[in-house]
């Protein structure tokens, strides 16, 4: 079917990743139709991608919630495709993990469900990196790829765990479905997300860019983490939308294993001599390991100070032609967004 023919569905329409997905099916020709859980959204959105194309004829909204069976049947209607990106990603851990577990699971269990009976192509569901590695033992010669799945039989994180059961959840579901109810799924995982913001409206992966410009850390613990340009993810759910050969694929979405350190080196090159003052020198492990005895997020991290994940991006590559952009571009192109915003 041509694009201009074609609806595609995406979940979680406000956020990071989604907003990102729905230029670039806009910009491709597609119909969209985007789920908000607050409608008064809406129309800031609309003026968001309004300073970017002109396709109000071709983007349409619809109020559902996660938490709730109402309007998914109609969410899905008449579309080819779904991009679930919906998942709750709050800033301050919950206080139980039921709270995000249930919401990841039993949305994305509502969502599939919907799909399979709409008739709906294929769904291209957002995991996470972490979903390939976290709860491993540290080991510096393994290489992390798509057959590896993470474990959550210790204190990962209540994200990460949700997201982490979410997919599980999401591919049970996927290989039970017979007869008329078969459903296609290509599930996304991408690293920490960097890279330009559209409003001033940014996911948790952007807090690291907007503390390091306000200056709101004392420095760079020594932490790594796997990451990518959300121009990147958005490309690789269009080309996991499309593609044949990505039905039933998990695929790699970031580049090479990053330091905090390096990150604010690069927002210092570009943004000191415009009066951001970036934190740079890296912090002790002990200064990290004594905020951790106190503080239940820092506590999340400990176990990856000094940590090297290897990734391989291989399958990425190969079967979406995904050719992703560095470091210095995601990282530059945030910093400026966010001050082109208002954030910093």
């Amino acid at each position: 079917m041509e694009a201009s023919e074609t609806t595609v569905l995406v979940t979680g329409a406000s956020g990071f990743i989604a907003m990102h997905c729905i230029l670039q099916l806009l910009e491709r020709g597609y119909k969209v139709r985007g789920t908000l859980r607050e409608p008064a959204r809406e129309a800031g959105l609309r003026k968001t991608f309004a300073k970017h194309l002109s396709a109000d004829d071709r983007l349409e909204f619809l109020t559902t919630d996660l938490l709730k069976e109402e309007g998914w049947d109609d969410a899905v209607e008449r579309c080819t495709y779904v991009l679930h990106v919906a998942s709750p990603f709050p800033r301050q851990p919950p206080k139980h993990e039921d709270d995000i577990i249930n919401t990841a699971r039993k949305g994305t269990l509502r969502i599939l469900k919907a799909a399979a009976s709409g008739n709906v192509r294929r769904v291209v569901m957002t995991s996470t990196i972490a979903a390939i590695f976290k709860g491993h033992e540290h080991d510096d010669t393994k290489v992390f790829n798509e057959d590896d799945w993470a474990t959550t039989d210790q204190d990962i994180g209540d994200y990460y765990k949700s997201k982490i059961l979410a997919e599980r959840a999401a591919w049970d579901f996927v290989n039970s479905l017979q007869g008329d109810d078969i459903l296609e799924l290509a599930v996304i995982n991408p690293g920490v997300t960097l890279g330009p913001i559209l409003n001033d409206h940014f996911s948790t992966s952007g807090e690291l860019v907007c503390r390091l410009m306000r200056r709101k850390i004392p420095g760079c613990p020594d932490i790594r983490w796997p990451v990518v340009d959300v121009r990147d993810v958005a490309d690789a759910h269009i080309a996991a939308m499309i593609i044949p050969e990505a039905a039933g694929k998990r695929f790699c979405c970031a580049i090479e294993n990053t330091r905090i350190q390096d990150i604010a080196l690069i927002l210092a090159k570009h943004f000191k001599g415009r009066g951001y003052n970036i934190p740079t020198r890296m912090l002790p492990n002990i200064l990290v390991r004594f905020r951790a005895l106190y503080n239940k997020t820092t506590r999340l991290v400990v176990k990856d100070l000094g940590r090297c994940t290897h990734i391989s991006n291989e399958r990425i590559k190969n079967i979406l032609n995904w050719k992703p952009r560095t470091l210095e571009e995601m990282v530059v192109a945030m910093g400026e967004s966010m001050i082109e915003q208002g954030v910093v």
